[in-house]
């Protein structure tokens, strides 16, 4: 996960991801976002779902989150900030719901049991 260094949500917790460039796969963009956040290469294995969430001005932006796995041959160590996060870090799905994480995240994990549900 990383803490974003920028607005919205800057200081607060989210997973890493960004826009998808003209041209790129959501696919793509997750392996470049993910690079570009946290210095780790990861493989996606699967769309973990989709949420939409308003914008400024009136659009609304639809949100991919994918599952993955480091890609092999890539040591995970400990993830470093990179780009527009300020903090990279990995947590277990049961610390995810101790941190201050970015609106509507926790709910969306919960939804697809990626943190175990609120209790």
């Amino acid at each position: 996960m990383i803490r974003r260094g920028t607005d919205p949500g800057r200081g607060l917790w989210s997973v890493p991801g960004g826009r998808v460039e003209p041209g790129e796969s959501s696919r793509d963009a997750v392996v470049r976002e993910v690079e570009e956040e946290t210095h780790v290469r990861i493989t996606p294995t699967g769309l973990a779902g989709v949420v939409e969430r308003p914008g400024a001005g009136g659009i609304v932006y639809v949100i991919e989150d994918w599952f993955a796995r480091v890609e092999a041959g890539t040591d995970p160590g400990q993830p470093t900030a990179g780009d527009d996060a300020s903090e990279a870090a990995w947590f277990l799905p049961e610390q995810v719901e101790q941190l201050d994480c970015v609106p509507g995240l926790l709910e969306v994990l919960r939804e697809w049991l990626v943190v175990p549900p609120q209790r």
